[in-house]
């Protein structure tokens, strides 16, 4: 779409530098927090030390590259509903069992009360819910999926339901997270700390559902990341779409991948590593979602579904709110 609605020369290369720039900057980062979040769960898993060194980050790296390297589709597809499968069983699990107080956390949605100072992870939460990557990596899973001109009404359940799922599992990590973290309790030492309080309902399963959380959210996103990289970049540079084992296509994921793990053998602090990530995808956002709502207007390319006043409306106030998020922090952090 960008490479329909803007000029060829100098306009697009502007285009295609912001938007490479994007989504290679947030891919990569968010890929080192992505191996060191799955390497907390591993830990939780196993009481051998070596899942939470480097060899645990090359190990999990090979894992995500041999998946990616098969250019197998169907396969990569069916791996990433086991994991994410297991993702939401885990912190629902964590969620049910933990001591939530549920009429708090309910009426706590609406109206939306910011804490003091609370804008950082606010744009961390939106920046790990609304990952500027999925919507790559959703355009190229419905195209492979529905083809040219498919089932519209099929297509947007698929949505409503994998975006709510995403927003329920969400919650769910939050609702385990205000538990763990309960107003004037000390913040857990190390990532066993994070079992200690679902303890007294799971007993000692409490490890290994919290373990197995953080490494599926970990592992899928490992493979995703790289994967929706290079579909971004192979339509933007019109590359074949449908060839995951095109020289470029794997040139991109593996240079995402690479950098991730690279970022990971650092020894940056996990959480330091994974709320840094968010917050980058949080700022770059905006400027994926700018170019997603000017493209959805283009009527030579969509006709009589491209946007009208109503979605427009609704994706301007997204865009704003993002714009304004993102803006408020960044002041924070320079002033």
């Amino acid at each position: 779409a960008v490479r329909r609605r803007v000029p060829a020369g100098l306009p697009f290369a502007l285009a295609a530098a912001l938007i490479g720039a994007a989504v290679f900057v947030g891919h990569a980062a968010y890929e080192g927090g992505n191996l060191r979040g799955a390497i907390l769960g591993a830990g939780l898993l196993s009481t051998r030390t070596t899942f939470g060194g480097p060899l645990g980050v090359l190990g999990l790296g090979a894992l995500a590259a041999a998946l990616l390297w098969s250019g197998r589709f169907a396969l990569i597809k069916s791996v990433l509903v086991a994991v994410v499968g297991l993702l939401a069983l885990a912190y629902l699990a964590a969620a049910l069992a933990a001591d939530v107080d549920w009429s708090g956390a309910l009426a706590g949605l609406l109206p939306l009360r910011l804490p003091t100072g609370g804008e950082l992870t606010l744009l961390a939460l939106v920046g790990t819910t609304v990952v500027p990557y999925n919507l790559f990596l959703h355009a190229a899973a419905a195209r492979a999926h529905y083809g040219h001109g498919g089932d519209l009404r099929a297509a947007r359940v698929d949505t409503y339901v994998s975006v709510g799922l995403g927003g329920l599992i969400t919650l769910a990590i939050v609702w385990v997270s205000a538990a763990v973290f309960a107003p004037g309790s000390s913040p857990p030492a190390d990532a066993a700390g994070l079992a200690q309080p679902l303890t007294a309902s799971l007993g000692a399963a409490a490890g290994a559902v919290v373990g197995l959380g953080l490494l599926a959210a970990g592992l899928s996103s490992a493979i995703t990341a790289p994967l929706a990289a290079a579909y971004a970049l192979a339509g933007l540079f019109a590359w074949p779409a449908d060839d995951l084992r095109d020289a470029r296509f794997r040139g991109v994921w593996g240079a995402v991948l690479g950098t991730g793990i690279t970022v990971a053998l650092t020894g940056t602090r996990p959480v330091a590593l994974i709320l840094l990530a968010q917050v980058a995808n949080g700022l770059l956002l905006p400027v994926i979602a700018g170019f997603v709502l000017w493209a959805v207007n283009d009527r030579g390319l969509l006709g009589a579904r491209a946007n009208g006043l109503g979605r427009n409306l609704l994706g301007g106030l997204v865009l704003a709110l993002s714009v304004v998020l993102g803006a408020r922090t960044l002041y924070l952090a320079l002033v």
